[in-house]
């Protein structure tokens, strides 16, 4: 049978941590707990109430973090079923005449693709640009709201660059037409502070395997006055609005990460610190390197980097096997050989987002680490430039 290993325990740098995050020490301490429970909460004998006990506490613990009512919170697979969950509940709930749709250019596929599956039923799709330095255009969204838009889609920070978007104020611009405000706030909890009543949104989607809980499991905020039609249709679950058993692992694992994000401030400073010193260091040691929507506001553990006259994809291939795991886009995106949409739309070339790298760190990450990654990363870069240059003189040469 294959031995499974993560790359902390071969001594691996894990640099990744916007794709997805390592389970979490305090999770793995209590695993055992984990695969004992059993049982389907929807049964009504002894062995279904562990796990309605344990729906209702982690449905409980995340009102209380985040400031809205147990009621408002729907679990499901993550992320990417409740963005498509609520767009498509939008459009077929909507009145009639509310059928414009402002989306962010810059957000997951699982809201840009199902924008465009909306655009193919008749929505009429508005896209939100951003700047070089990765800032929305409010200016924008002021001109295309209407009596007519049903639902502005932005998302809290961008998983590639960052950027933190001004959510509250895009809100209150949609709330003033009577427009409905949906945020993916995937790359938030365990990286800032996130309060319901202070952003006034009236959807907001989180996928679990980000803040360092398990894949497959996330929820979804509905604000109680909101539409919603359920995405899958089946029993009961979750008050009628998300169909099939729930993942009752992967909730009970949530409810122990939960604990740890109550106080994460420290966590956030330190990543901000080493963030800042790797930025630092690189700019100290390699020439023609651009930190990405520096001047921005951003997620304080996120650099997305272009590094001048070097392919992305060789970049990390080659630290990959240094033992560096980093990405050069969205892994959503991964094996897709065009450049970034999300740095295209920010107005950077096509040569420039090929020459992209995204570094993110994490709660373990440490100051070694960082310092290890970008000895490797200088050492690389040289190394690989003067391949380039060597291949480009043997090319002239022989003219």
């Amino acid at each position: 049978m294959q031995k499974f290993s993560n790359s902390s325990a071969n001594g691996r740098v894990y640099l990744d941590n916007n794709a997805t995050t390592p389970h979490s020490p305090a999770l793995m301490s209590r695993w055992h707990e984990l695969i004992d429970i059993f049982g389907n909460p929807s049964s009504i004998h002894q062995d279904s109430r562990l796990p309605k006990t344990i729906l209702r506490e982690t449905k409980q613990k995340i009102a209380e973090l985040l400031g809205c009512s147990p009621l408002e919170i729907i679990f499901n697979s993550g992320a990417s079923e409740a963005n498509s969950s609520v767009l498509k509940a939008v459009f077929y709930s909507a009145d009639k005449l509310r059928n414009e749709y402002l989306i962010s250019q810059v957000e997951h596929p699982s809201v840009i693709k199902t924008a465009m599956y909306l655009q193919s039923q008749g929505a009429i799709i508005h896209y939100i640009p951003v700047s070089r330095n990765g800032e929305i255009d409010i200016d924008f969204i002021k001109e295309k709201l209407s009596a007519k838009t049903a639902l502005v889609s932005v998302m809290y920070a961008n998983n590639e660059t960052g950027t933190i978007f001004p959510v509250n104020e895009i809100s209150q611009l949609a709330h003033s037409v009577g427009a409905l405000m949906h945020s993916d706030c995937v790359q938030t909890l365990g990286k800032l502070i996130l309060n319901f009543q202070e952003l006034n949104v009236d959807y907001a989607t989180f996928s679990a395997h980000k803040f360092y809980a398990l894949s497959g499991t996330g929820f979804c905020y509905v604000r109680k006055s909101a539409k919603w039609i359920p995405l899958i249709h089946g029993g009961g679950q979750e008050r009628s609005r998300r169909g099939g058993t729930e993942n009752i692992i992967g909730i009970a694992a949530l409810n122990i990460v939960l604990e740890q994000l109550r106080n994460t401030e420290v966590k956030v400073n330190e990543m901000k610190r080493l963030r800042d010193l790797l930025e630092n260091l690189i700019s100290q040691n390699i020439s023609d390197i651009q930190v990405i929507a520096q001047k921005a506001k951003r997620l304080c553990n996120t650099s997305s980097l272009i590094v001048g006259e070097i392919d992305g994809e060789t970049l990390l291939m080659t630290l990959d096997l240094q033992g560096f795991s980093v990405s050069t886009g969205a892994a959503c995106s991964s094996g897709n050989p065009e450049p970034s949409p999300v740095l295209l739309a920010m107005g950077l070339t096509r040569a420039e987002a090929q020459s992209s790298l995204r570094v993110s760190l994490g709660w373990e990450t440490t100051e070694i680490q960082v310092r290890q990654f970008v000895q490797a990363l200088t050492e690389t870069v040289h190394k690989l430039r003067e391949i380039n240059l060597s291949e480009k003189k043997s090319v002239y040469g022989h003219r």
